[in-house]
């Protein structure tokens, strides 16, 4: 039976191409991303590696919590390098560290943000990586001079791609933002390192620069120590030894300890990466699986009369089940291996294009035996798995039923409609309850902890995947109704072309159904794509126009301000209302509760690092106008107490009325939460008056995230403008500093979803690619099976553009349908995304009606595409032969 099967694909090559080519793009997503993924990793390894080369580090012993993300509160002033911020650490403790026994040198890490202006006088902006300036150490080894000398004051050194980047040269004059303010500098040398820079933008400059400007107050993230070369040193014992003269808050750890736990940051974005694209991987080879089904299912069907032949010759059931599978087998090992090939290829493109953007990635490729072996079996399990149902129909077929001239009719679609209403529903409930917790400002929402307990993400993937599973199973129950009001507008206008192809697509619903599935899955998931980017950008201009009072916002595309810019801002004479919102961290822990019911009084919950921000009194009214959710904000500033975000009195439980400590030693203030407020536009945990901030962060410390300005009360259109006109000119020599008005504000925003929901739509295009396969495909085979229905129409008259008509009409009505049930469904889902994903700012609820018209559009342009090939097959039939085949 196992020759049968093969000779049985040899036969019908065409039959299996576009199956093929299926599993072939869903493999090759699968191992792109593996590959990509690990190309990453072997990059930022080699990075680590060449950079983190001291054999102990000496750092702050606190980490800082916090997550500043938003306008309002952005960054920690602090460099996090590949792992978490941290408390600093003094410099002078290098002289100390340099007397411990087995220690050769000790180096201050001294780096900051840098704006480099390129030789075209623009500022070199990346899309992700950093712009670091550091203090040049000439005898680090992780550094080669390629040309030129080391900097000295008023002078730079670029790495090379850097200096490719900015088109400098070793003498090239140019300006760099240093510490807020604009220099003048000279390009000194060019450097290269031993690892691939990733698009970062890398600036030497010298030890005394490098101090004035980042460790001011003698503090910086961390320390590298190398070991005596004269003789081995175990790491640990160097790193007791150093441990052992450092004051309380600093701590030393091994240089293996620094890079495996920058290495395990690393993985975690990655693996959040590669999570992220394996799961539009799963999409594509699951459309890819109703492609296999549906092209074995009319394989089948085909096939009657020879699998009957061979169940009277005596194959058993098992033996013509099996056939079929080793043909699934065959089909799958195939793809898989083009698969292998695809996926590598693609890699290699992607870093192309990412090396012609100024990302250079050193990482190797890597595509050994397992992963090959591993994706040759994910695309052979595939198809295989998709083959199950039409194999188990033809090893169960009667061998006298399959040799009559009428097939046994398809089974009623009664069974699924109640099956597909029943899982819909309950996909539903478990969206509302997704929704539900998710939108809940309360800890205990339903009162149930073990329904409380549940992640509102995880049962908006859950209800999502059953509604789209019972819209799959119930289709075929409703395809004659939906398709018949599709279909009547060319029914009326195409005579007799459009009821011809409307009993085409009606004559068997579940191929129909089966076809289109995979078009709805993507029509589907682009729909829910198209509802969150509706939603995000109403919802940011709700939140701009509902909480933004000021009339300007001054940002910068760095995230930190310069503080020089600042200075111009407030000289403006027509900015009457000046709100800088500064960042820093501190020590903050909780020293008495204010709840009745608290045990914790008087006691104290143990010291964080927290992102904190400093404002003004009048914050809350001249600023912004956040929704309070207890307490007063402007009279908690004016007082000198705390106001705290939601998210984070959740996760420290925080209530007004506690007690908090801020700071350390004699800096340490202790302040009562005032208020909780719930923002999208703040981001920081907390938020002090200015004199509390500056009582409790150092100023070398500090970071300006961004200013809100307000012309005079009163002032109209044209004043704000003008203001805008006179503060944009004011910041203009900072180059990478904007003043934007509140609709600008909003579409700011809404330009960064548009360019996430970019690369969402180029991936979900693969879906929508594999699914226009499987509408040719399915085209193709029913012109097979119905060869002579087709030679009987032309042999009565119908011509060959007409039987192209018919056979183009019934690809479009089989899209649109594909289309209207997966826009449907979409918009479905999308619904709940408001309530689970509110703490992300998705508060309002807007359906793109006007991209829905585009989808359908598309959906006729698929339907008319994947109808080229099968039609051109049908016009060429010769009609004597046609209506001769048995």
């Amino acid at each position: 039976m196992i020759r049968v099967a093969l000779r049985g694909v040899r036969a019908h090559v065409v039959r299996f191409v576009l199956s093929v080519l299926a599993v072939t793009l869903g493999v090759a997503f699968v191992v792109g991303t593996f590959a990509f993924r690990g190309m990453l990793s072997s990059t930022f390894d080699d990075i680590i590696a060449t950079t983190l080369t001291a054999d102990v580090y000496v750092r702050g012993a606190q980490e800082v919590e916090g997550d500043a993300s938003g306008p309002a509160g952005g960054g920690a002033a602090g460099g996090g390098g590949f792992v978490g911020d941290r408390t600093l650490v003094p410099t002078d403790l290098t002289a100390e560290i340099e007397g411990v026994d087995g220690v050769e040198r000790a180096v201050a890490d001294v780096s900051g943000p840098v704006v480099l202006v390129a030789a075209d006088g623009t500022a070199v902006v990346t899309t992700g990586p950093p712009s670091t300036a550091f203090s040049v150490d000439p005898e680090d080894p992780s550094l080669t001079l390629l040309d030129g000398a080391w900097p000295g004051a008023g002078e730079i050194a670029l790495e090379q791609s850097a200096a490719q980047t900015a088109d400098l040269a070793t003498g090239d004059e140019t300006t760099v933002v240093l510490g807020g303010e604009p220099r003048p500098v000279t390009v000194s040398g060019v450097f290269g390192i031993e690892a691939a820079a990733a698009g970062a933008v890398l600036v030497g400059i010298d030890g005394d620069t490098a101090r004035e400007v980042y460790a001011p107050d003698g503090l910086v993230p961390q320390i590298a120590v190398w070991a005596d070369s004269s003789g081995p040193v175990d790491e640990d014992v160097l790193a007791d030894r150093v441990a052992s003269v450092l004051p309380s808050g600093a701590e030393a750890v091994t240089g293996d300890q620094a890079r495996a736990e920058a290495s395990e940051a690393v993985e975690e974005v990655l693996g959040f990466v590669e999570t992220f694209l394996l799961v539009f991987a799963a999409i594509a080879l699951f459309v890819g699986a109703f492609i296999i089904a549906n092209t074995f299912a009319m394989s089948v069907r085909e096939r009657l009369r020879e699998l009957a032949l061979l169940r009277a010759l005596g194959a058993s059931p098992g033996q013509v089940f099996a056939s079929v599978l080793v043909q699934a087998l065959v089909v799958g090992l195939v793809g898989g291996g083009f698969g292998v090939l695809a996926g590598a290829g693609l890699v290699r493109v992607i870093r192309w294009g990412l090396a012609l953007a100024g990302m250079e990635f050193s990482g190797r490729v890597p595509l050994g035996a397992p992963q090959v072996v591993a994706a040759v079996a994910l695309g052979a399990v595939v198809s295989v798995l998709a083959a199950v149902l039409p194999a188990r129909r033809a090893a169960a077929i009667p061998p006298v039923q399959a040799m009559r001239d009428d097939v046994a009719p398809d089974r009623g679609t009664g069974l699924r409609a109640v099956g597909g209403v029943v899982v819909v529903a309950a996909g539903a409930g478990v969206l509302w309850l997704a929704a539900y917790l998710g939108s809940s400002v309360v800890d205990a929402p339903t009162g149930w902890a073990w329904v409380d307990g549940l992640s509102p993400r995880v049962l908006l993937g859950v209800g999502a995947g059953l509604v789209l599973v019972g819209v799959l199973v119930g289709s075929p129950a409703v395809a004659r109704g939906v398709l018949a009001v599709l279909a009547w507008p060319l029914v009326v206008t195409l005579r007799p072309l459009g009821r011809l192809a409307r009993g085409n697509v009606t004559r068997n619903p579940r191929r129909t159904a089966s076809t289109a599935g995979a078009l709805l899955i993507g029509m589907a998931l682009v729909s829910v794509t198209g509802v969150i980017a509706a939603s995000t950008q109403a919802s940011v201009r709700s939140i701009v126009e509902n909480e933004v009072r000021a009339d300007l916002v001054v940002d910068s595309a760095t995230l930190v301000v310069p503080e020089g810019a600042v200075e111009a801002v407030t000289a403006t004479p027509s900015a009457a209302v000046v709100d800088t919102v500064r960042l820093g961290s501190a020590s903050v822990a909780t020293v008495s509760s204010g709840s009745d019911d608290s045990t914790a009084d008087g006691t104290d919950d143990g010291a964080r690092g927290t992102d904190v921000a400093g404002v003004p009194a009048g914050f809350f009214d001249t600023a912004l106008e956040p929704v309070t959710l207890a307490g007063d904000p402007t009279s908690t500033l004016e007082d000198g107490d705390v106001v705290v975000h939601r998210r984070t009195a959740r996760e420290r439980g925080w209530e007004v009325g506690d007690t908090l400590r801020l700071g350390e030693g004699d800096a340490a203030v202790e302040a009562r939460v005032g208020a909780v407020i719930d923002s999208q536009l703040v981001g920081t945990g907390v938020l002090v008056r200015d004199d509390v901030f500056d009582a409790v962060v150092p100023a070398a410390q500090t970071s300006v995230r961004i200013v809100y300005v307000s012309a005079a009360d009163g002032a109209g259109p044209a004043e704000v403008e003008e203001l805008r006109t006179a503060l944009t000119s004011a910041v203009e020599p900072f180059l990478v500093v904007t003043v934007l008005d509140r609709e600008q504000t909003a579409s700011a925003f809404a330009d960064q979803v548009n360019q996430v929901l970019v690369i969402l739509y180029a991936l979900l295009a693969l879906s929508i690619v594999i699914a226009l396969l499987g509408i040719v495909n399915t085209l193709a085979l029913s012109i097979i099976e119905r060869t002579r229905e087709i030679g009987l129409l032309r042999a009565v008259g119908l011509g060959r553009l007409q039987l192209a008509g018919v056979i183009a009409i019934e690809s479009v009505l089989t899209a649109v349908y594909g289309t209207v049930l997966g826009v449907a469904t979409g918009i479905g889902i999308g619904a709940a995304l408001p309530g689970v994903l509110a703490d992300e700012g998705l508060s309002t609820l807007a359906v793109p009606w006007g991209q829905v018209l585009a989808i359908l559009g598309v959906a006729v342009v698929i339907g008319l595409v994947a109808s080229v090939w099968p039609a051109i097959r049908a016009a060429r039939l010769p009609v004597l032969d046609a209506v001769t085949v048995d």
